[in-house]
């Protein structure tokens, strides 16, 4: 007979029984949910690690949605991720199949994307412009099952928002807030790493596009499809569009002319990975050499993957400009030596004559001296030259009288002047010191070509004026110069004597045929020649004397410059800085 006491004791077993299987069922429970925990951890430490790795050196967002995306079936369960990028001109739709479904049941995934997407960005899409990808399981159409678990996630880079991404299946109730949250943190931490990334990027892009802005030569770079992804104003310059925003490589093709097949010359270096380096040609009055370069990934520059072009646009003009004019002078010394050693060569050959009188022979002499004393100046000039582009060009400078030196030349040039009845007047004023420290021949140098000039450039019956006169320091130059009686066809210009230190003035005044303004920044360059009038066609010259006199001048710490007025003058002038010395 059971007793109460056995139903008691009975219960309280079963009691017991039923309170251990209860704890450890909420202990398995916990455990399990440990488990999973740690599993989603180790999943979101071990994705992030990726990211961080893949990130470190791209910047391809498709990419790093497609490492996310690719794992997800680590920690989460559904039918179909997939990832919506917008690019200018498409929308990139891309989604993978963990199992097979219904087309509807893509097209609807397709859908809620978009309209998120367009609803982020404030926008409306063209379902034509979705370019679609599928990947994993196939599409079956006998599996009609509709989306009954979907969440969205925007993408948002630097921002912006650049896409969006998304889990889908055709069960309920599958995403918990736990899955999102983990997935939230992910996406988040591959937008702050890329948008870190490309941080770095811009200011690093700042500081090639300012090098590349202020290049003399011209820059083009364009992808492997030969669009222009970076040009810099100086390229626009040569195909004369300045002003243009977004120049195209059909640009160059149209305004180079067919003076290089810069399109050929693009494609041949990305497919083939060669450069090349064209010919001088032309565009626009300007001389331009272009190279051509494929741009390779920087893992392996010599196999490396090719991403585009550049091409570089070096202007020439100066040196095509250069070239021409050393041609000319090699032209031009042929031609002044010919002259006298063929008058050496004559003279020489009458004094070989038997039976010549006295006279003759002496004038054969003459003949010969004049000739080779020509051509010694020549070279000396040529020499000079060299010495004053080499650093090598030396004064010797000792006290000495301007007045005399002026006179001096101006006695031997009045002959010439006479010749062609030129009335050739020279002034000393009154405050000029009586020695200053100059070299005295270098200076006979100057002023011989200043007064030569001066004679070849002005019509017979014409006047030239040599003046010499102290400008003291902070003092008005025309003023100073106007108490000479010498009126200039321009006035010197003030501000190259306001900071002169008290300095001897020396101003060769001609009523020749002037010099137009564009031509006066030549006239001190070697090998240039005046050469604007019918008047001097005739007159010849190595074009060195003037670049000499102002290395003269300049080694002696001065200034040399003209003014002009075109059909009435110019004055050539130099100042010397001095030190006063009584008067002898």
């Amino acid at each position: 007979m059971i007793t109460i006491a056995s139903i008691v004791i009975a219960l309280a077993a079963v009691a017991v029984s039923v309170y251990l299987i209860l704890k450890n069922q909420k202990a398995k429970e916990v455990l399990e949910k440990r488990e999973k925990d740690v599993s989603r951890r180790m999943y979101e430490l071990a994705i992030l690690k990726e990211l961080g790795d893949r990130i470190g050196y791209s910047l391809d967002v498709q990419q790093i949605i497609d490492i996310i995306t690719n794992s997800l079936h680590q920690f989460i369960e559904y039918s179909a991720v997939s990832y919506m990028i917008l690019e200018p001109e498409k929308v990139i739709f891309k989604m993978h199949l963990e199992r097979s479904v219904h087309r509807q049941f893509v097209n609807d995934v397709r859908d809620r994307m978009l309209g998120s997407l367009g609803a982020l960005l404030d926008r409306e899409f063209n379902k034509k412009d979705v370019e679609e990808v599928l990947s994993g399981a196939i599409i079956i159409e006998e599996l009609e099952e509709p989306v009954r678990s979907f969440f969205n996630i925007p993408l948002v880079i630097d921002e912006k928002v650049v896409g969006v991404l998304t889990v889908a299946d055709t069960k309920e109730g599958l995403y918990k807030e736990e899955e999102m949250t983990i997935l939230y943190k992910i996406i988040q931490q591959a937008s702050k790493a890329v948008t870190s990334l490309q941080g770095v990027v811009k200011t690093e892009q700042a500081k090639v596009n300012a090098m590349v802005e202020s290049m003399e030569d011209g820059v083009v770079m364009t992808d492997a499809d030969y669009r222009i992804l970076v040009i810099n104003p100086a390229a626009k310059r040569v195909i004369g569009q300045e002003g243009k925003q977004e120049v195209t490589i059909f640009d160059f093709i149209d305004n180079l002319g067919g003076k290089m097949d810069i399109r050929g010359r693009l494609e041949e270096s990305v497919k083939l990975k060669k450069t090349y380096m064209s010919e001088r040609f032309e565009v626009h009055n300007k001389f331009y050499q272009a190279f051509v370069f494929p741009v390779k990934t920087m893992s392996n520059l010599s196999e490396g993957e090719v991403l585009g072009g550049v091409v570089i646009f070096h202007d020439v003009t100066h040196e095509v400009e250069l070239e021409r004019v050393r041609d000319d002078f090699t032209s031009m010394i042929v031609h002044e030596l010919r002259t006298p050693l063929s008058g050496i060569q004559k003279a020489s050959e009458l004094l070989k004559m038997p039976r010549k009188p006295a006279a003759a022979s002496k004038q054969y002499v003459d003949i010969i001296y004049q000739n080779s004393s020509s051509m010694l100046d020549m070279v000396n000039d040529i020499l000079d030259a060299a010495k004053l582009q080499a650093g090598k060009f030396e004064i010797n400078a000792e006290p000495a009288s301007i007045a005399e030196v002026v006179s001096n030349r101006v006695d031997f040039f009045n002959l010439s002047a006479g010749d062609k009845k030129i009335k050739l007047k020279v002034t000393i004023d009154k405050a000029v010191p009586g020695a200053v420290p100059f070299d005295v021949q270098r200076i006979k140098q100057v002023l011989n070509n200043l007064i030569s000039n001066a004679l070849k450039f002005t019509p017979e019956a014409g006047a030239i004026s040599v003046v010499a006169f102290l400008h003291e320091a902070g003092g008005l130059v025309n003023k100073e110069l106007h108490k000479t009686g010498v009126v200039p066809p321009e006035p010197l210009p003030e501000d190259q004597f306001a900071k002169l230190p008290p300095s001897l003035v020396v101003a060769v005044t001609d009523s020749g045929v002037g010099i137009p303004l564009e031509h006066r920044g030549e006239l001190f360059s070697k090998f240039k020649q005046l050469s604007n009038t019918t008047l001097v066609t005739n007159i010849k010259g190595t074009g060195l004397g003037l670049a000499i006199a102002r290395g003269i001048i300049t080694e002696h710490g001065g200034i040399i410059d003209v003014v002009s007025k075109a059909d009435i003058g110019s004055t050539f002038y130099f100042a010397l800085p001095v030190e006063k010395s009584p008067l002898p």
